[in-house]
């Protein structure tokens, strides 16, 4: 009952299936941006010599019983799931959401809890089904933080540290008991994503300096403003100062092959 599947994108991802294989998961598969040489996952996987797919490809394999897994696995992989992949493995699919459930579903949890000056926040690993985030709750570990200081970029930082240890603590459990209790919860919040573009445009009355932080991620576009139909990404004193005259800070949190 070890067979695993596992399904991931940035190297926090990458992290997470070296660990997979050091502690004897045996892993069918990856699936992940395998047509991107950059894929930290993707190349993880070429490391230790596993099967790389696509969805498309899993799929196929699913339906032709090419592959066969007791467990699944998806380290913030983007695809929403569907039947008949959420059906196949005996264990279920667990997925390791980067925000705290049912509170914040869906993408933009880093953004939202420095916007609204959350004092907490957490990283949530639960079962999946065919909804955005709305599987049965496993586990949430929650910790405090200082929205009014936090940017994007050092939220999803400190929280994937944390996910790394509630995935490596959540695969031990599993592999000695099986399925896991789990909690259905309904409500919480899912932006689409062109609801969060629509926040980073600075408008009037907005907090800009909280814009800005929720937002700082590069090399994504950030919280801009817009002068003569073009957008311009913004960034305070403060982001500045912490680069301490080291440029390349800007990028060391970046996940390759997002």
């Amino acid at each position: 009952m070890n067979k695993l599947l596992f399904m991931g994108r940035k190297s926090y991802a990458a992290d997470a299936l070296s660990w997979c294989v050091d502690n004897g998961w045996d892993v069918v598969a990856v699936v992940t941006d395998n047509h991107q040489e950059t894929s930290p996952t993707a190349n993880a996987a070429r490391k230790f010599g596993l099967r790389l797919l696509d969805y498309d490809s899993l799929l196929e394999a699913i339906n032709s019983d090419t592959i066969e897994f007791d467990l699944a696995v998806s380290y913030v992989y983007w695809r929403i799931l569907k039947k008949p992949l959420i059906q196949s493995p005996k264990l279920g699919i667990l997925n390791f959401h980067p925000a705290p459930l049912p509170d914040l579903r869906g993408t933009g949890g880093f953004n939202l809890a420095i916007l609204e000056n959350h004092e907490n926040f957490g990283v949530t690993v639960h079962y999946m089904d065919e909804g955005i985030d709305t599987g049965p709750v496993i586990e949430v570990d929650r910790f405090s933080i200082d929205a009014k200081s936090e940017t994007a970029q050092s939220l999803e930082k400190k929280s994937h540290k944390r996910m790394v240890d509630l995935f490596k603590k959540t695969l031990t459990r599993v592999k000695k008991d099986g399925i896991l209790p789990s909690q259905k919860f309904t409500g919480g919040r899912h932006l689409s994503r062109n609801e969060m573009e629509e926040l980073k445009k600075i408008k009037p009355g907005d907090d800009i300096d909280a814009k800005i932080r929720a937002f700082w991620f590069p090399p994504y576009d950030g919280a801009y403003v817009e002068i003569d139909g073009k957008s311009y990404t913004l960034v305070n004193r403060k982001i500045l100062e912490k680069l301490d005259g080291d440029a390349e800070a800007i990028f060391r949190h970046t996940q390759i092959g997002s």
